[in-house]
């Protein structure tokens, strides 16, 4: 059995869904929308990409929101280097 979407409506009463694998597993679940129609707008975006997504590795610092090091200010050569994305082929 393949994975499903799931629409549904949080504590906020936003209307969110939510991917889960066949197990049941949530995989990933989206950002608020105004309505249903938004939310399955959204589903149809991921369907779209999902397969030919790049994978991109991105480090933060999960405590300020900066990208980067523990340095508050890093060297020129540091600031440079943390721009460059390494794109990864989707598998």
């Amino acid at each position: 059995m393949a994975g499903q979407f799931e629409i549904f409506t949080d504590a906020e009463s936003n209307v969110r869904f939510r991917l889960l694998a066949a197990d049941g597993t949530v995989l990933a679940i989206s950002t608020a929308f105004d309505d249903k129609r938004q939310a399955a707008d959204g589903i149809m975006a991921v369907r779209e990409c999902a397969g030919t997504g790049l994978i991109r590795e991105v480090s933060s610092n999960p405590w300020t929101g900066q990208r980067g090091g523990r340095n508050a200010s890093p060297t020129p050569a540091v600031r440079e280097h943390r721009h460059r994305h390494r794109h990864l082929p989707a598998v």
